[in-house]
C-alpha cells in the first residue's frame, strides 16, 4: 500500500504554477526588478499555499471563498511570519497578492476568474484603507480644469490648418527655447514622464510608425537608469501633435546633437536646474500656481488619468517605470471612474 502524501501534489503543483507563471510575466514586463520584493511574494504566497494545502478539503484555487480567506487571516493572528502579514496594510498587501495570482491564473487557463480576494477587501474597510493612513503624502496633482487649461495653452505653441489651407499660429512666434520648455513639459503630462526622463530623451525616442496619424508620435521610448529598467510610454495625441511640430522645428533650426531636448544649439545636455526654471515659468505663463509639487504635478496627473479611464495599475506602472506597489498612493486618491481630459 502507497503511503498517502499529506498534501494533494497536484493542489500543491496548481497553486504553485500559478504563482509562477505570473512572477515570470511581472518580471518579463519588468514590473518586479528588486529581489527582495520578489523574495517578500514568495514568501506571501508559500504561508497562503501551505495554508490551502492543510485544510481538509484542500482549498485549491477554483474552490478558495471569502470564508476561507477569513479563515487563513484568523489563523496568522498571533504568529511571528517573514511576510509580516499581520498588520492590515500586510493583510491588504498579501491579499492583492492573491487576487493578482487569481486573475492572471484565470486568464492563462481560460477559467472563470475568482474573485475571493477582491470580495474580501471589499468587505474589510479597515483592511481596504489601510493604506490611507500611511505616512506617504497623496500625490500633488492638477485638477480636471488645470489640466484643460494646461493643455490649451500648450497646444497654442503649434501652427495650426485653417480652412484655406493656411497655418496660423495662437500665438505670437516662440524661440526655439520657448517650444522646447513647453513640448517637455506637455510630455510630462501627456506621457507621464519625470523630469529627468526628459532631459536623456534621444531623437530616437519617438515612435510614429504605426500611429493612427501620419509622422505623429503615439509612444516614446525611456532609457533605463540604477533604479528603473528601459520602458516605452504612450503619448497622448495632443502631446504628439505639439512632438511632432518640435521635431520640425528642430530639424530646421539645425540644432546638433542627439538630445531630443538640447541646452544650446550646439547639442549639450540640459542641466536639472535649468530645466526645472523652465518648467516653473511655463506653469507661470500658463497662468498656474508654481508653488506646490513642481512639475511632477503632470505626471501624477497622467497616472491618475489612465487609473480613472480603467487602465489597470500594473500596466500604469509598467508606463511609469516603477513597481507596482508604488501604485498605492495613486489608488488612494483614486475614488472610482470618471471622465478627466
Amino acid at each position: 500500500m502507497q503511503p498517502l502524501s499529506l498534501f494533494d501534489e497536484a493542489s500543491s503543483g496548481t497553486h504553485q504554477a500559478a504563482f509562477e507563471r505570473w512572477l515570470t510575466d511581472q518580471r518579463d514586463a519588468g514590473a518586479l526588478r528588486q529581489p527582495s520584493s520578489i523574495q517578500v511574494y514568495r514568501d506571501m504566497w508559500s504561508s497562503f499555499t501551505a495554508w490551502c494545502l492543510g485544510q481538509s478539503p484542500t482549498v485549491t484555487l477554483a474552490s478558495l471563498d471569502t470564508g476561507d480567506l477569513r479563515a487563513f487571516q484568523q489563523a496568522r493572528f498571533g504568529m511571528k511570519s517573514a511576510d509580516l502579514s499581520l498588520s492590515p496594510r500586510h493583510a491588504l498587501r498579501l491579499l492583492r497578492l492573491i487576487d493578482r495570482v487569481l486573475r492572471h491564473h484565470a486568464a492563462a487557463t481560460g477559467a472563470r476568474a475568482n474573485t475571493a480576494a477582491a470580495d474580501w477587501i471589499a468587505a474589510q474597510p479597515h483592511v481596504r484603507y489601510a493604506e490611507a493612513a500611511h505616512a506617504d503624502p497623496l500625490p500633488e496633482f492638477l485638477s480636471v480644469s488645470e489640466a484643460r487649461h494646461l493643455i490649451t495653452f500648450l497646444s497654442d505653441a503649434r501652427p495650426r490648418p485653417t480652412a484655406t489651407g493656411t497655418r496660423r499660429d495662437g500665438q505670437t512666434a516662440l524661440s526655439w527655447q520657448q517650444l522646447r520648455n513647453r513640448v517637455a513639459v506637455a510630455l510630462q503630462l501627456g506621457a507621464g514622464l519625470t523630469p529627468g526622463d526628459v532631459r536623456v530623451l534621444t531623437l530616437q525616442a519617438p515612435t510614429s510608425q504605426g500611429g493612427r496619424a501620419r509622422h505623429r508620435p503615439w509612444k516614446i521610448a525611456v532609457p533605463g537608469n540604477g533604479n528603473s529598467p528601459a520602458r516605452e510610454t504612450p503619448i497622448a495625441p495632443w502631446a504628439g501633435e505639439l512632438l511632432q511640430h518640435w521635431l520640425q522645428v528642430r530639424a530646421e533650426s539645425k540644432i546638433a546633437g542627439d538630445f531630443l531636448f538640447p541646452s544650446t544649439r550646439t547639442g549639450k545636455p540640459w542641466s536639472k536646474e535649468a530645466q526645472y526654471l523652465a518648467a516653473r515659468q511655463v506653469f507661470a505663463d500658463a497662468g498656474l500656481d508654481v508653488a506646490d509639487g513642481g512639475s511632477f504635478r503632470l505626471r501624477h496627473t497622467f497616472a491618475l488619468r489612465q487609473l480613472r479611464r480603467g487602465t489597470d495599475a500594473d500596466q500604469v506602472a509598467r508606463w511609469l517605470g516603477i513597481e507596482v506597489e508604488a501604485m498605492g498612493k495613486y489608488r488612494r486618491v483614486v475614488a472610482g471612474p470618471e471622465q478627466v481630459v
